[in-house]
């Protein structure tokens, strides 16, 4: 039966959101083409990692050893390669991470397979896949198609596509390292903490995002109070960051982050194709904006053309109304 692969990505005994969502997408495609999913756990002392994965697989391919214990490209590189060659699956998708930029052309070459790179969308056509991946920098979506005939490797952007829940009859099939520590010339040292912002915007259920129409920094206040009483958490378009009004890691776009809230309120943003591809994942997408041809309002499910000075302090009063009720 043909197979796809999905390579689970892991930190410090926790699974990476990416994980879901390209396991949800294997599902999804395994479904078009008759075929099983399989998700590649490697590390160390993982099996209740297992356990949650073994829910959304047919079958959760355990490589337990202690030189995976954290990610190095090198080993990974050796363990797949063999899973691969083994198993040999019709697909093998990885995330658009940091890790899976660091693995997933090196992997293609060795085993000489075509690859797709940071694809937004993925669809069975025949025995191929019909691909989408974004050119100069979001500007152009260019429809792509494999030349050669597979297997292939795709990495799949993060955030680009949604968690579908459902559950199937796996297991956990242990399968032992293949790892020696001849000719590895890597070694894992220690993990880098990146500073911690004082929010983490990828995290937060309702986003209230500013942009250029708030004019002043000292007008910025006027939204994150709005924020504040939908118990979500402030974000911005680039420009407020380029102008030092708020910290870039409260930025969403292609040069900050990639966020998924259940409520996204945009204020004051025209909606540049670098913040909406940053923030496409959100579930609703509410737009104030006084200019009524403003991009922004092509991509949101509810937008009001308005004066953000006029008409924010009326919907902070009208949810202050609602909560007392």
């Amino acid at each position: 039966m043909k197979k796809i692969i999905a390579l689970a990505e892991h930190r410090q005994g926790e699974l990476r959101d990416i994980t879901w969502e390209i396991l949800s997408k294997g599902r999804q495609l395994a479904e078009g083409m008759g075929a099983e999913v399989e998700v590649a756990l490697l590390g160390k002392g993982v099996k209740k990692l297992a356990e949650a994965l073994k829910p959304k697989a047919n079958r959760v391919l355990l490589v337990e050893d202690d030189r995976l214990e954290a990610f190095n490209s090198e080993t990974y590189q050796k363990v797949l390669t063999q899973l691969i060659t083994e198993r040999k699956p019709s697909l093998t998708l990885i995330g658009h991470t940091a890790m899976g930029m660091d693995i997933a052309p090196a992997l293609a070459v060795q085993l000489k397979m075509p690859i797709a790179t940071d694809c937004i969308g993925v669809d069975v056509v025949g025995e191929s896949f019909a691909l989408t991946r974004q050119l100069y920098g979001g500007k152009v979506n260019a429809a792509v198609s494999f030349l050669k005939s597979g297997p292939y490797i795709i990495t799949l952007r993060t955030g680009g596509f949604p968690v579908v829940e459902k559950d199937l009859p796996g297991e956990i099939v242990s399968i032992p390292s293949p790892l020696t520590d001849e000719g590895l010339v890597k070694r894992f040292l220690q993990y880098v903490e990146a500073a911690v912002g004082e929010v983490d915007i990828t995290q937060a259920n309702v986003l209230v995002s500013v942009g250029r129409g708030i004019k002043e920094a000292e007008n910025i206040p006027l939204v994150k109070e709005l924020a504040d009483m939908l118990g979500g958490a402030l974000s911005c378009s680039r420009p407020v960051v380029d102008k030092k009004w708020l910290p870039k890691d409260r930025q969403v776009g292609t040069s900050g982050k990639t966020v998924k809230p259940k409520v996204y309120i945009a204020i004051g943003i025209s909606g540049a194709f670098q913040h909406v591809a940053g923030m496409k994942g959100a579930g609703t997408v509410i737009a104030i904006n006084k200019d009524p041809k403003a991009p922004i309002f092509s991509v949101a499910n509810y937008g009001i053309v308005a004066d953000l000075f006029k008409f924010v302090p009326v919907l902070k009063e009208k949810v202050k109304e609602l909560k007392k009720s």
